[in-house]
């Protein structure tokens, strides 16, 4: 296990550390330039239309696809899971609170950036097996004629298979596992054998299925949790402004805040800030466009518009989340006041900061608030992930394993449950990381034609209006 770790932790720092930040942030500022800030220009109408059909109870998926809310809150429920409330809290530990600051910038160039992949997605959807399918993989496979278009897209497909179905949803259930166990006395493997009964029952059911438990789930744990900030907010109000400053004279000069005792720089605010950032909203990942393909619209661009929504919902609770915590000052009583800097890596990992944050406010009910929390994230991200998982599954293979990929990801989410958190983080991180590669050639490859359908989308607005 010693030896998985190293190599892991090797293929992240290379990853991480230089290539995908200058990628990820790249390709975002590079797509925000040629669209000419799509994400300011068309975010009202990208509330507007995401939330004109809301409802939690829609019109049933079908092999024809689902509505277009639907895939919103399908890509959501990918989006807002344990990256949110756990990934927050480690980028704060291990990039201090200048992480987060880089977390924002990552999701602001993600907007622009998820808005490509969504409407690149709509643009290449097929039916395939009776029932309409999209990705990446059949985006990238467009973009790369001939050989390298087919290895390309099979190299994503695997990595996504890896790293959602197996990898992802190992995170999931081990943060599920993690909550409960510093709220409620029970064993691991009951919540293993639980989170995975229920996620293979939702499985068998296919699209609709699928579509129905997010288009309810999706919205209530929203509100749930962002209530639940506010209020913590609300009795800390006077320590807001503090954990601002805290978070953007970190971004740059983190000695100033916790000390050079600690060895954190500005490298490692922003390794994990975009890591994390990724991790949470999964634009330039090529996950959420699987959800976004099979929407009902008129127009490609019109889920490019609506698919924003996601980045920007992550935006929101990663912002409270980081409040959060930052403003209950465990931070400050716990790491950067101490000489032992690592003390807080020791006592607190991923889920239990975030639960002991709530805890300064609300005692033992806000260790079980979160528990509650995460479990409709986490849970919810497992379903979203399942099926972009089995999307590609299908591109590779066809229909038959589908049913055999589904029975896999189960046991490996009973699985998950059992690990250390580290190293299902890392590995998480380093498919991540593989998987973003290929779908962010494809989009570099077809930006032309994202340009032009944007364009085009501008005058199929005039004439709608």
């Amino acid at each position: 296990m010693d030896i998985v770790e190293r190599l892991v932790a090797i293929a992240n720092s290379f990853l991480w550390d230089y290539a995908l930040i200058i990628f990820l942030c790249g390709t975002g500022l590079y797509l925000t330039i040629r669209l000419r800030f799509i994400q300011v220009r068309e975010f009202i109408y990208s509330i507007k239309h995401a939330f004109s059909s809301a409802s939690l109870k829609g019109e049933a998926a079908d092999e024809h696809g689902m509505s277009s809310f639907q895939s919103l809150v399908t890509s959501i429920a990918g989006q807002v899971g344990t990256g949110n409330l756990a990934g927050t809290a480690t980028a704060l530990v291990s990039g201090g609170p200048g992480a987060i600051f880089w977390l924002w910038i990552s999701a602001f160039f993600g907007m622009a950036t998820i808005f490509s992949e969504a409407t690149l997605a709509q643009k290449f959807k097929r039916y395939k097996d009776g029932q309409i399918i999209g990705g990446p993989a059949y985006y990238i496979k467009a973009a790369y004629k001939g050989t390298l278009g087919k290895i390309l897209a099979a190299l994503f497909a695997i990595f996504i298979i890896l790293a959602l179905g197996i990898m992802g949803n190992m995170v999931q259930s081990n943060s599920i596992d993690a909550a409960f166990a510093n709220s409620i006395p029970v064993n691991k493997s009951i919540i293993g054998i639980i989170t995975a009964s229920i996620s293979g029952f939702i499985f068998l059911g296919g699209i609709k299925r699928i579509a129905s438990i997010t288009e309810k789930v999706v919205p209530i744990m929203g509100i749930l949790y962002i209530s639940g900030a506010v209020i913590f907010l609300i009795f800390n109000i006077t320590k807001i402004p503090n954990a601002f400053y805290m978070i953007f004279v970190s971004a740059f000069n983190p000695k100033a805040v916790i000390g050079g005792s600690l060895g954190i720089g500005i490298q490692q605010a922003m390794r994990f800030g975009v890591a994390r950032g990724l991790f949470s909203n999964e634009a330039g990942m090529g996950s959420t466009p699987h959800a976004h393909a099979i929407a009902k619209v008129e127009h490609p661009c019109q889920q490019g518009a609506v698919a924003m929504m996601g980045v920007f919902a992550t935006f929101i609770v990663i912002t409270l989340t980081s409040l959060v915590i930052l403003s209950s000052g465990l931070l400050q009583d716990n790491v950067y006041n101490l000489s032992s800097p690592n003390l807080i890596s020791e006592t607190y990992k991923g889920i239990s900061l975030t639960q002991e944050a709530f805890k300064t406010k609300f005692g033992e009910a806000g260790v079980l608030f979160i528990a509650v929390c995460l479990l409709f994230f986490a849970f919810s991200t497992i379903i979203a992930w399942y099926f972009f998982g089995e999307q590609n599954i299908r591109y590779l293979f066809g229909q038959k394993i589908a049913k055999v990929y589904g029975v896999i990801v189960v046991i490996f989410i009973f699985i998950g449950s059992t690990l250390k958190v580290d190293l299902v983080w890392a590995l998480a991180d380093c498919f991540n990381g593989l998987m973003v590669i290929p779908n962010l050639l494809g989009i570099l490859a077809l930006s032309p034609l994202i340009s032009k359908l944007t364009k085009d989308y501008n005058k199929f607005k005039k004439k709608k209006n």
